[in-house]
């Protein structure tokens, strides 16, 4: 089921968390609203870890990882890594990456399976993607925009990707990744899809602003609720009746 959040006002919960099937990171926050959100939903299953990364709270855009591994930029601080490494998993494989476009989550978007990385990023990088995350790597763009984890979220289970993507570039991506995309937005219409939601094979988050049409579209697309089409189509109708009265 898709949970709605909000990290100190803003909706962008992609910057401030990053979420895989086998643990969650939140940043840091004056308030544990954010935290405990994700603990509620998830501790029963993976850990949920407080970190920062170089000493910023923008931990979803500077990290990339799915259940095997998680690697994060040169800026990260030696206390954070060991504080990563004690808190994690001992299966989950942390890798600190020289690469001049470190904002990692924004030029890596992952499942367990495949990844999509930036058309610019270094070989060496791409190799670490791979040998790390255990993925086939494949250098993407999504609807024109080479930051493909801003405008993508994929879990095993299907994704979502920039409303504007055509659909032969969507068949194309569909059959790179193997699961079924859908083209769509979050928080009331916005297309940086990243930075609004974060999402696993079993729960999915997202900004407090997100519309319930929204949610049904990431519900039926990660297969959150068996949601056929037809009970999307009634869900929309409801929500929209309800929204009108």
């Amino acid at each position: 089921m898709a949970v709605r959040a909000q990290f100190e006002n803003s909706n962008e919960i992609g910057v401030f968390a990053k979420l895989t099937n086998s643990y969650a990171l939140c940043s840091i926050g004056a308030s544990e609203n954010f935290y405990s959100v994700f603990e509620g939903e998830l501790s029963d299953h993976i850990p949920v870890v407080h970190t920062s990364i170089g000493g910023c709270r923008f931990v979803g855009r500077v990290t990339a990882g799915n259940q095997r591994g998680l690697l994060v930029p040169s800026t990260t601080t030696d206390q954070e890594l060991q504080h990563l490494r004690n808190s994690l998993p001992d299966k989950v494989v942390i890798q600190r990456i020289e690469e001049r476009l470190s904002a990692l989550g924004n030029c890596i978007v992952t499942n367990d399976h495949v990844a999509l990385v930036h058309t610019d990023l270094d070989r060496e990088t791409e190799d670490l993607v791979a040998d790390v995350l255990g993925v086939e790597v494949f250098r993407q763009t999504i609807a024109g925009n080479a930051l493909v984890g801003s405008y993508a979220v994929i879990t095993n289970q299907g994704g979502m990707v920039h409303p504007r993507t055509s659909v032969e570039d969507i068949e194309e991506l569909t059959s790179l990744l193997q699961v079924p995309l859908v083209a769509g937005t979050i928080n009331r219409g916005s297309d940086v899809l990243g930075a609004g939601m974060v999402a696993n094979d079993w729960s999915a988050f997202c900004g407090l602003d997100t519309t319930s049409t929204e949610i049904s579209v990431m519900e039926s697309i990660f297969k959150l609720k068996d949601l056929d089409p037809a009970n999307i189509v009634n869900t929309m109708r409801s929500s929209l009746i309800d929204s009108l009265t």
